[in-house]
């Protein structure tokens, strides 16, 4: 049985009361990963929970893979990023997010977001609005009587006249009521029940944020003449990532409460953010926050002579409302210990739907010239609509090119594949040893052939080296500048500078050797000391061709294709623990240490040498369990990756080096989830109306988007699982309605107690799911 993990990336768009519509989508995505992680251990599940270990059980008969579902890296903005948060945290920390929707249907109400000095202190308040309101709502044909069932219109209407009769001029939601609320969730979460970490032993969980800077901060630009100038930026990403070796972890709790009280600060309905909102209320809990000074550091600009706590965030989707930019950036260097299909999930709760009508397009009135927006739609759609609809062509092009150049180096292996064979039998075909290697043997064969594909690769040598040169530089780097913080941009460029410099007067900056033959001996040198990257790409191919060229010959599982696997997995955390800094915690290196001192004492630390004899000790041994023809197959691929190496890595320049599997976007949404029922948002959702805002004023609304989240949820990650096993030993579509409609049935039987105000709706969803 082949192990393959289907890895999310999931970007969640802002959408205001939407956000409890995601909450059912995000739900989903937990109670996958949940199930993904009990079908490995053998663990029961109840639910859609249930129906997914199903799914993975049926997927393994029919295919021979046995899918590992993880979500490691969440991206959001606005309502996008509340969800992401709570999903984050739930996913890194083995929490349960069913106790947030109780608090989602009760308290994401317009009662309950109201400002306490913004009620209405008495039926007379703006008496003068009561008529104008009343009108508006009793109109023929107002909205209420179009889209709100009879039982809900008298809860909304006096919702509405209330929120209407509210201040006016100033946010009618209550910025310390928002952070209260917030933290309500984060403790009830805490104080739910909770179990393991839904993802692989030490598999980081990255966690972006976008906020919008108000005022803006200073960020330096190089130019051509003036050197250097400043300009104004407005974007702010806050990343929290939880990752065991690094010692990092989610457990920030007002870090994250501050996150998600900015990032969903919308413009006019809540107060803007600051940390003096989120101080006042902490001290008015009692909670202390030990992480404070650390969160200022790390997440807020610098602004000058000016206190960071005082800058003034707002929404983050005003210019980040689909941040796939900080997502992709985390996919370099990801662990990666099997086969890895890896998917590019965004949540768009209203791709299809709105909330501002312009008209359409060239639309000509009888007898009139083409209609224009009006006043008020034109300074909207500017302020709001427009920038959160920005299409996100650019990142699919982005992660498309990745993707190709993935392909591309595939394509370029398999064709050098004969030659490289050809080469490395020339190098060893007389050596009487070579089909029974050893730990001592294995490192004088690997030398050899990494001098010869030097040697071999002539001129070609020089653009590699200087790439894989670059990369190792600025690895090391980004470890000095994370084991000794730079006190500011000028510090961090010229300690930067000063490195580069430490490594050109070690020779480098020449790295052939005499006549452009191989290597320079600096240049060996220096990587035998620092070259971590190479040493994983070449595990990482000989997985590969373990997985696509032994394995995929066989009927039944191997156990010594087993002990192969899990012999090249163990070298490869060998190198891996070494890249973290825990590794690197305790170098005995002083902070003010010039290059040279840092550059020896994280050599010194790594003991790349030593490294190697346990990793060729490793798979020597795990070689001999093979049968002949096999272990020379992977014994050439193993010696000969250096000419691979050689093709590839100027072609890939530092992407793909982990995963390195072509990339695959899907997006979940209710114009996509076709299951049960067609016609998008606006057919199905109640948050849509308002301007987005309409969940918010009645739980009626809110149980239905939440319902149809869930079950939007698992009818596109049904397809989007199913899909990782593709051609003849696919999932059939008739099997797969089949497990949808368990899973539909299933998660109505979880929700209908909880849900009394839309029971109508789920006796018609059961009678159309059949």
């Amino acid at each position: 049985m082949r192990e393959k993990e289907l890895r999310f990336a999931l970007i969640c768009y802002g959408g205001i009361s939407l956000a409890v519509y995601m909450h059912g989508i995000t739900k989903e995505v937990w109670r996958l990963s949940a199930a993904s992680r009990a079908f490995h251990e053998g663990a029961a599940q109840n639910g859609s929970g249930r129906v997914y270990g199903e799914l993975l059980a049926a997927i393994a008969a029919r295919s021979g893979v046995k899918l590992r579902v993880l979500a490691d890296i969440v991206a959001g903005a606005s309502a996008g990023g509340i969800n992401g948060i709570f999903l984050a945290r739930a996913i890194a920390g083995g929490h349960s997010l069913d106790p947030l929707t109780e608090l989602w249907l009760k308290d994401a109400d317009v009662d309950s977001l109201l400002d306490p000095d913004a009620r209405p202190l008495s039926a007379a308040t703006k008496f003068w609005a009561v008529p104008i309101a009343g009108w508006a709502m009793k109109r023929r044909g107002n909205v209420i009587d179009r889209t709100v069932g009879a039982g809900a219109q008298g809860e909304v209407r006096a919702k509405l006249s209330r929120f209407v009769r509210a201040r006016w001029f100033e946010p009618p939601f209550g910025g310390e009521t928002f952070s209260n609320l917030l933290l309500d969730a984060f403790d009830a979460m805490d104080a739910g029940p909770k179990g393991p970490a839904l993802l692989p032993a030490g598999q980081p969980v990255d966690l972006f944020v976008s906020v919008t800077d108000f005022a803006g901060h200073s960020a330096p630009l190089s130019l051509n003449s003036p050197p250097r100038v400043t300009e104004k930026e407005h974007r702010l990403m806050l990343h929290f990532r939880q990752d065991a070796r690094a010692g990092k972890s989610l457990d920030d709790v007002p870090g994250l409460a501050a996150a998600a009280r900015a990032t969903a600060s919308f413009p006019g309905a809540f107060p803007p953010f600051t940390l003096r909102e989120l101080d006042w209320v902490l001290h008015r809990r009692g909670i202390a926050w030990p992480a404070r000074d650390a969160f200022i550091r790390t997440q807020l600009p610098a602004g000058g002579e000016s206190d960071p706590a005082d800058r003034v965030l707002i929404d983050g989707s005003v210019l980040a409302n689909a941040p796939f930019r900080p997502a992709i950036a985390a996919l370099k260097q990801r662990p990666a210990r099997r086969e890895v299909d890896r998917r590019f999930v965004y949540i768009d709760p209203k791709p299809d739907y709105r909330a501002i009508s312009f008209g359409k397009p060239g639309e000509v009135p009888e007898g009139g010239a083409p209609k224009l927006p009006g006043f008020l739609s034109t300074i909207l759609g500017a302020l709001s609509e427009i920038p959160r609809e920005q299409p996100i062509r650019e990142n699919v092009e982005a992660i498309e090119g990745m993707s190709r150049r993935i392909r591309r180096m595939q394509h370029i292996v398999d064709a050098m594949k004969v030659e490289v064979e050809e080469q490395v039998a020339a190098l060893f075909g007389t050596t009487f040893f070579l089909d029974t290697p050893t730990a001592a043997r294995l490192r004088k064969w690997r030398a050899r052939a990494q001098d010869q594909a030097a040697v071999r690769a002539g001129f070609a040598f020089a653009p590699y080296g200087h790439v894989k040169l670059s990369a190792i530089v600025e690895e090391l780097v980004g470890v000095v500048d994370r084991l000794s913080p730079p006190e500011g941009d000028i510090h961090r460029r010229n300690r930067r500078a000063a490195i580069w410099d430490e490594a050109r007067a070690r020779g480098l900056d020449r790295l052939s050797g005499r006549r452009g033959a191989g290597a320079s001996d600096d240049a060996v040198v220096f990587f035998r000391s620092h070259d971590l990257g190479f040493r994983i790409r070449r595990l990482r191919f000989l997985a590969r061709e373990l997985d696509r060229v032994v394995e995929a010959k066989r009927d039944t599982r191997d156990p010594a294709c087993d002990a192969m696997r899990e012999a090249i997995f163990t070298a490869l955390g060998v190198y891996l623990e070494r890249q973290n800094d825990s590794w690197l915690a305790s170098i005995d290196v002083a902070a003010d240490a010039d290059a040279g001192q840092w550059l020896d004492g994280i050599a010194a630390h790594r003991d790349l040498i030593h490294a190697d004899e346990e990793a060729d000790a490793l798979v020597a041994d795990a070689l001999g369990g093979l049968p002949k023809d096999d272990r020379r197959t992977l014994l050439l691929a193993y010696l000969g990756y250096p000419f691979y190496d050689i093709a590839t890595l100027p072609l890939l320049q530092g992407e793909g080096f982990d995963e390195f599997d072509p990339i695959k976007i899907d997006r979940i949404s209710p114009s996509d989830a076709t299951a049960i029922r067609t016609g998008g948002a606006a057919a199905m959702l109640k948050g849509v109306e308002f301007n987005s805002f309409g969940a918010f004023f009645s739980r009626a609304y809110r149980e239905n988007d939440y319902l149809w989240g869930r079950l939007h949820g698992a009818d596109r990650l049904i397809d989007i699982v199913s899909s990782s096993v593709t051609g003849e030993r696919a999932m059939p579509a008739d099997e797969l309605a089949v497990i949808k409609r368990r899973a539909f049935h299933a998660i109505l039987d979880e929700e209908e107690d909880r849900l009394p105000k839309v029971k109508a709706l789920i006796d018609e969803l059961r009678d159309e799911i059949g």
